[in-house]
């Protein structure tokens, strides 16, 4: 088989032994690079990251993504047996107490910040040492999924961490300049609407060979109601007349848990302040107040937030299945369907397909069945081998930290 191109989804999810030890190589250095840049910009300030309950420490973070390689392929008997293997013992670290500091599943978010964790050049050699010995272990492994399932989990957990950096970079407002491919989101043509006219089914999920995560199994069709969605996200043009007529001010607009939500946050959104000078609109960008370009999607938005600007604007949200329909179905059609520069909240709680068995890494899916929403698409900060229409993120209605925002459906 060729080798897919690192930046194509097909090096994650069907990509061979060699692809992913390239792809490997190329999602560590995207690591480096963004820890250099934090423990840089970190020096220059003076700067001591603190706890916020959506942030892990960055050290605890480095050593994090090197305990998850190591404990999924170079410590794991059964990595060869992939989505289906049991959960069993393993063998001991490299890294004598490393369970103790990096187990994500055993070591409470807030305890992370107290944990006696090794100097950064401990950790990198850490990392290396892993790396090693789990290439080593990869080159062994036949062309068969099963075999590659491990090697290829740790890609897309090193990838999701990466993007991880990002959020963290943003809301301490650290310059990432050079650790970043793009430090925004680009922004999309307004080509109005698809509209879906049938009521066909559709296959929501994946069906096919390779890798996939466990809440994407079990693929079913499923008929979707005649709708019209949107081609784009939703962009600060069509978000800030909403802003600026007092929405943020007007309860009636809210849902319940949105409006608490919001009066505990400023009137406006997360990501925008008021020039003094212009009464013009600035948005935050990695440490700097820049002008708002309005024609970027807007970002930096809870569900709270989509959900009021859809009942300000006579509009709703997608559910997750007209979502993937639509970035499925349109390109098929030769029809625009803009995706991926910012995540995207849906109207769907994150619930598990019918038939859903958990894979091995217990604590991807399982534990947030708990009717939070489900995000799809991806964002600027995105690995571009991650991004994939069948592909479903998740975070609470509240999360305005991560590069969320959102497109809308006709009533």
């Amino acid at each position: 088989m060729n080798s897919p191109a690192l930046d194509h989804p097909d090096a994650l999810r069907h990509g061979n032994a060699a692809t992913l030890a390239a792809a490997l190589a190329d999602a560590r250095h995207r690591t480096q690079a963004l820890w250099r840049a934090f423990a840089q910009a970190l020096r220059e300030q003076r700067f001591e990251v603190r706890y916020l309950p959506e942030l892990n420490p960055p050290l605890w973070e480095l050593g994090h993504v090197a305990w998850f390689e190591e404990y999924w392929t170079c410590r794991h008997p059964l990595r060869r047996a992939g989505a289906a293997a049991p959960d069993c013992a393993r063998a001991a670290s490299v890294l004598p107490g490393a369970d103790a500091l990096y187990n994500s599943s055993e070591v409470p978010h807030t305890r992370r910040w107290h944990l006696a964790l090794p100097h950064e050049g401990r950790t990198r050699h850490y990392a290396q040492q892993v790396r090693q010995r789990s290439l080593a272990l990869l080159a062994e492994l036949p062309h068969e999924d099963d075999a590659l399932y491990a090697h290829r989990l740790v890609l897309a957990h090193e990838d999701m961490h990466t993007e991880a950096w990002a959020h963290m970079a943003q809301t301490l407002g650290l310059d990432l300049t050079g650790a970043l491919p793009a430090q925004a989101p680009a922004a999309a043509p307004d080509e109005g609407e698809w509209a879906r006219a049938s009521q066909d089914a559709f296959t929501l999920g994946w069906a096919g060979p390779g890798f996939a995560f466990d809440n994407e199994l079990q693929a079913h069709a499923l008929a979707i109601a005649a709708h019209a969605i949107d081609r784009a996200p939703v962009s600060w043009a069509r978000y800030l007349p909403f802003v600026e007529a007092g929405g943020y001010d007007d309860p009636a607009l809210w849902t319940t848990e949105g409006w608490t939500w919001r009066q505990q946050q400023p009137a406006r959104p997360r990501a925008l302040l008021r020039d003094d000078d212009t009464g013009g609109w600035k948005q935050a960008r990695f440490g700097q107040w820049v002008p708002l370009q309005l024609a970027e999607p807007a970002l930096h938005l809870s569900q709270h937030e989509a959900l009021a600007w859809c009942r300000f604007a006579g509009r709703r949200l997608p559910s997750e299945a007209e979502w993937e329909a639509a970035a499925v179905q349109a390109p098929a059609l030769g029809q625009a369907f803009h995706w991926g520069q910012v995540w995207e909240w849906t109207a769907s709680p994150f619930a598990p397909y019918p038939g859903f068995t958990a894979h091995p890494y217990r604590d991807y899916s399982q534990p947030w069945f708990d009717g939070r929403p489900v995000l799809r698409g991806a964002s600027f900060a995105t690995s571009a081998r991650m991004k994939h229409p069948r592909w479903r993120n998740y975070y609470p209605a509240e999360r305005s930290d991560v590069f969320a925002g959102f497109r809308s459906c006709a009533l």
